[in-house]
């Protein structure tokens, strides 16, 4: 049974197939280890050495943590627009429509309702593959608005965050989608409904200074990058050399900024087992 019902989505057909002459094996980006990527794709996008986790598609998420056939699509027809006529190298027009090429998504967020285990939830889930899981208009009004659904179908809220931040070519407009989501999530608590919050490599900037970092439970996918400016940019500012380790999740859970991490072959139990706990599911 296909996952997503009633949806323009199917998981195979959202990324364009490689051709052979691409190679058939990669490059651990930690360990250095040369995978073969069909080992890889059947390993969930893990390391097998040294555990890893590669960056994975909003769709193929989805796939991993929802029940098949449960995924029903919110606010699909809200497209990105280019308000400020911004250009630099490209248009920012033409950005948009490589990024929809490559990944077969309108904008860098997919939002809906699912089930985990039989357990209703609203979910959203960024994917970097798009303009780097940017947080535009666009995405900030699809996160708000499926919190508004949770909070008017009373489902606790499942948000999955990979991004580089704001995006720069919609300036303040992008930046106030950080004020909108954090409002919507003040309302979510009011109304005393669950969010968990899943960090995964990279989370940084306006992501990860609004939504990423309100969940009642936040939650990091193993050795993820995690924070608001770059190690360098800290440095550079404040003259001084940063700890090891310094914004990865282990860092971050010994600091206390995050609750959990889960490796990705756990993520679907551990969240069924919060949902239940948590959300009286």
């Amino acid at each position: 049974m296909p996952l997503f019902k009633e949806s323009r989505f199917t998981p195979d057909k959202t990324r364009k197939k490689k051709r052979v002459s691409d190679g058939l094996w990669t490059k651990c980006e930690d360990c250095g280890e040369i995978i073969y990527k069909k080992r890889l794709a059947e390993n969930q996008m893990v390391c097998p050495k040294c555990g890893y986790h590669f960056k994975l598609s909003a769709t193929k998420r989805l796939a991993l943590i929802l029940d098949a056939g449960s995924f029903e699509e919110f606010d699909s027809d809200l497209r990105p627009a280019d308000p400020l006529r911004f250009k630099d190298s490209r248009k920012y027009t033409e950005r948009i429509a490589a990024a929809q090429r490559q990944t077969g998504l309108t904008e860098a967020v997919i939002t809906g309702q699912g089930k985990i285990k039989d357990i209703p939830v609203v979910i959203t889930v960024l994917d970097f593959d798009f303009m780097g899981g940017s947080m535009a208009s666009v995405v900030g009004e699809r996160v708000a608005r499926a919190i508004d659904r949770a909070i008017e179908r009373r489902l606790p809220l499942i948000t999955l965050a990979s991004s580089g931040g704001a995006r720069m070519q919609e300036g303040m407009l992008s930046l106030m989608q950080m004020a909108k989501t954090s409002a919507a999530l003040a309302k979510l608590s009011d109304a005393g409904l669950l969010h968990i919050s899943i960090v995964t490599n990279p989370t940084t900037g306006g992501v990860s200074a609004s939504f990423a970092s309100l969940g009642d439970i936040i939650i990091a996918e193993p050795k993820a990058l995690v924070g608001f400016a770059g190690p360098r940019v800290i440095e550079q500012t404040i003259g001084q050399k940063l700890p090891p380790g310094f914004q990865s999740a282990e860092f971050l859970l010994e600091h206390g900024l995050i609750d959990l991490i889960v490796k990705r072959k756990d993520l679907r139990e551990r969240l069924s087992q919060l949902l239940r706990y948590l959300a009286g599911s």
